[in-house]
């Protein structure tokens, strides 16, 4: 590895650059403080009751927390990216398939993060969308490549805050608009959504960058305080932003959060802060998608990180319209790499104390055929969509990897 590459994205990182619980909390905060959520939100917000609402973000988050902090722990105790972990149970060149559909993913919400903050801008401006989508892609992308973990950090003491301030003030003018809580209470959704469908929603609209929780908190001190962080971060973060999202959305009818601004008269702040709060996200996924494309191609993560920038800004437009199917796709094909991961760690503990034990084999089938199980446990098994795959693939991992040790020992006995 080159000793430029300051993201570790080929080794562990090291005690000397490891960062305190108030570092990693921004940073995570940062990460659930994303403005996609609001969006979620909104179609939660104009789709379930009020209780049914904050049923489904308790249980959703609480889910979603327990999994992305058990991959936070796993990857604060070795030090390792997520994708370097893959390496562990999928085999050397097995981790290049979780690494390309995390990676896509990331890239996938760079782009739609890109448009969100794109569109209102347009709106309010009158400049070409397109032309703001170049220009706001090449700044997103010039930051996180060029300043990489430290980005994160410096952008999200802004956002953090801000996004916090806005999104409360919004939900205040919401609440008053229609009436008072009761009233909001009150409120009946018109076309209402099943429950089961609200949990995938809540999980699906995280899941992807929830399996990425290591390549964040990797830098953590302490496992076990990192694990805290990250539920706390998705029961409070996460929870914020869906609440933020589905009170506009309750009071104007609407789910697209420009439009709920734009009738709450925000627009500008809303620029301002959004466009923040966007830029830290955004920057997030294309620093844990060139993490992925290292794996894969063994460049520096910040050159893959550029060369993900710009293909995130050449889709965006497209992702922004497609964002429902995005979520689906999302909640289906990610889980099961976590689901596997945490299943090999379980396991296989002492083996993660040395990288060298994660190139001993080029592929590992078992995990595969676990990935593949869990996808169509994730299709034709009742219940919440992005659980049943994790599930369902950690399972399978478990059960074919005890067999294949049964008869490798039999074999031997012989």
């Amino acid at each position: 590895m080159s000793k430029k590459d300051d993201n570790y994205s080929h080794e562990a990182v090291p005690h000397s650059e490891k960062k305190g619980i108030l570092s990693l909390s921004i940073i995570m905060l940062s990460l659930t403080f994303f403005s996609a959520s609001m969006w979620a939100g909104g179609t939660l917000g104009t789709g379930l009751s009020f209780n049914h609402f904050f049923l489904a973000l308790l249980i959703g988050n609480l889910l979603l927390g327990l999994y992305s902090a058990s991959l936070g722990y796993i990857g604060a105790k070795t030090g390792f990216t997520t994708h370097l972990l893959a390496r562990f149970s999928f085999g050397l060149k097995g981790s290049w398939i979780p690494s390309f559909l995390l990676s896509i993913t990331q890239i996938g919400w760079f782009g739609v993060g890109l448009a969100m903050f794109a569109f209102p801008v347009s709106k309010a401006t009158g400049l070409n969308v397109y032309l703001l989508i170049a220009l706001f892609g090449g700044a997103m992308t010039l930051t996180v490549a060029f300043e990489g973990i430290k980005a994160l950090l410096y952008l999200s003491i802004i956002a953090v805050p801000a996004i916090a301030i806005l999104g409360c003030y919004s939900v205040w003018i919401a609440v008053n608009s229609i009436g008072g809580l009761s009233s909001l209470m009150a409120i009946t959704p018109k076309e209402p959504i099943d429950f089961t469908t609200a949990l995938t929603i809540v999980i699906g609209s995280f899941i992807s960058a929830g399996t990425l929780t290591a390549d964040f908190v990797r830098f953590g001190k302490r496992a076990m305080s990192v694990f805290i962080i990250t539920m706390v971060a998705f029961l409070i973060g996460n929870s914020l932003m869906f609440i933020f999202g589905a009170a506009g959305a309750a009071s104007v009818g609407q789910s697209d959060i420009s439009d709920i601004m734009i009738a709450q008269g925000l627009l500008i702040p809303a620029i301002l802060v959004l466009g923040l709060n966007i830029w830290t996200t955004n920057d997030n996924a294309l620093y844990a998608s060139g993490l992925g494309m290292a794996n894969i191609t063994g460049l520096s993560s910040k050159t893959m990180s550029i060369l993900n920038g710009l293909l995130g800004t050449l889709c965006a437009i497209w992702l922004y319209n497609n964002f429902v199917g995005w979520l689906t796709f999302l909640s289906t094909a990610i889980p099961p790499i976590g689901g596997v991961i945490i299943a090999d760690y379980l396991f296989n503990r002492q083996a993660y104390k040395n990288l060298a034990n994660g190139s001993k084999q080029q592929i590992n089938i078992h995990a595969i055929i676990a990935i593949i199980v869990g996808i169509l446990a994730a299709q034709f098994l009742p219940g919440i969509v992005p659980i049943n795959s994790v599930l369902g693939s950690a399972f399978c991992y478990i059960v074919l990897t005890q067999l294949s040790k049964q008869y490798s020992s039999s074999r031997g006995k012989k």
